[in-house]
């Protein structure tokens, strides 16, 4: 049964991986591409990305909360109820973009607790300020991601996320370098670019449960409900909790951008460079933690309790033994891998010495997040939650914001990527053993 549910994991998670990589390499894009142009556009795109990528995740973790219910509803042969959690889903998500977009437009008293270039704290607002209007798109389309998953239906999800890679490459490189809008943008451009695509995006997603497969099987926007509160008390139960452990994981990496921006655009952009390396990586055993969820959820859901262990110890074995395969690629790639990245030789020189952090802790990242997922499978958010605050905020924030500048010498951002290693290692210590009560708990005799 394990060697079965590892090669169903595989399929169901390959195509997880093109979609979430062709999804992190929007950002890889601005990276490459605004590395070429100055190194405050660099540094305005790690922070600013940074913060809205933190908004993003905090809010699609709380519409992620589709996927274990529809995958719960789909496993117990409830298929009748799945179009009103799409439904709901939608709703919410609309609720969701309204804070989202008025924070990302009103930047200014968050950028002003710290320190940093007048120039890039402009660009950063300027950058803010367009991606607000991306954000209903970005929730909406999540919401359809999430429903796709929990259905083991990932395929649309990477023709989906191939062809926006592909098309904003080509708008990010003539808006930013090429002064397609008359002259180069800069950072301005790869924001526009960004809107664009958020919205096709989210057009191409509406077009196929409109008239794909799945729209045809379960007819979304026939019949549409309004919004419900019963419904939506059982998605914020679980979503809420699930919400604020995303939000504490990526900002856990993201706002280090924001702490060391007294250090220099330089120290900035080269961290920006080893952040955009360890979000690609991620993306391994996150596609596996979403293919582990589904598995689980559809299982619990039939109260298929040999195939949830199963499921679940595949996921981890798969984790475990592909994150140190790319822990040791990252090794032994460092130099051309930053290469990639940048011309400025003081920029190459942060990152490489960054880059050790990252190959060090695949393989404690890959148990925590597949034990994570696993969990909400089981509808057990609130705990891991906890557990993830203290662990990312606690240990590699606040930890990390010691060694950076209080620890004697300083160890500068180093110090914050040696304190993510160790709140890795801690998470995984403690969300494995909860994931075992979990499994023990609906042990059953036959």
């Amino acid at each position: 049964m394990l060697l079965t549910a590892a090669r169903a994991l595989l399929a169901h998670a390959l195509p997880i991986l093109i979609a979430q990589l062709s999804s992190i390499g929007m950002m890889v894009v601005d990276t490459a591409v605004l590395g070429h142009v100055s190194a405050a556009d660099l540094a305005a795109v790690a922070i600013g990305g940074g913060i809205q990528i933190s908004v993003v995740f905090a809010l699609v973790g709380i519409l992620q909360a589709v996927a274990p219910v529809v995958a719960q509803l789909h496993g117990a042969k409830r298929d009748g109820e799945v179009a009103g959690v799409l439904q709901q889903g939608f709703w919410l998500a609309l609720a969701l973009a309204v804070p989202g977009v008025l924070f990302l437009r009103n930047p200014q008293w968050l950028l002003g607790t710290v320190t940093m270039d007048s120039e890039v704290a402009s660009k950063v607002t300027a950058y803010l300020g367009l991606l607000a209007w991306g954000l209903p798109a970005s929730l909406f389309y999540r919401t359809f991601y999430a429903f796709c998953n929990a259905l083991g239906k990932p395929r649309v999800l990477m023709g989906i996320g191939l062809g926006a890679l592909a098309l904003h490459a080509v708008l990010a490189w003539g808006l930013a370098l090429q002064g397609w809008a008359g002259e180069p943008l800069g950072v301005i451009g790869c924001g526009l670019s960004n809107i664009i695509i958020a919205w096709l995006a989210c057009l191409g997603g509406a077009a196929y449960l409109a008239f794909g497969p799945l729209g045809a099987r379960y007819r979304p926007f026939a019949d549409w409900a309004a919004p419900d509160a019963r419904r939506w008390r059982e998605l914020l139960y679980l979503g809420l909790p699930m919400g604020l452990s995303n939000l504490v994981e990526i900002t856990s990496f993201t706002l280090i951008s924001l702490f060391i921006a007294s250090l220099g655009a330089t120290v900035v952009a080269g961290h920006r460079i080893i952040a955009n390396i360890s979000a690609l990586t991620y993306m391994l055993p996150l596609s596996l933690a979403i293919a582990t969820m589904a598995a689980v959820g559809q299982a619990v859901g039939g109260r298929d309790w040999p195939r949830a262990h199963a499921a679940i110890k595949a996921g981890l074995l798969l984790a475990a033994l592909l994150s140190t395969l790319v822990g040791l690629l990252l090794w032994l790639a460092a130099a051309p891998v930053i290469a990639a990245y940048t011309d400025d030789p003081a920029v190459r020189a942060v990152a490489a010495s960054l880059l050790v952090y990252v190959a060090l802790y695949q393989f404690f990242d890959a148990l925590q997040t597949v034990a994570g997922h696993a969990l909400r499978a089981y509808r057990v958010t609130f705990v891991p939650m906890l557990v993830q605050t203290f662990c990312f905020w606690g240990v590699g924030l606040l930890g990390g914001s010691w060694l950076c500048f209080r620890w004697s010498p300083p160890l500068g951002v180093a110090g914050f990527w040696l304190a993510s290693v160790i709140s890795l290692v801690l998470a995984a210590a403690m969300l494995l053993p909860l994931l075992r009560k979990a499994m023990q708990a609906t042990e059953s005799p036959p």
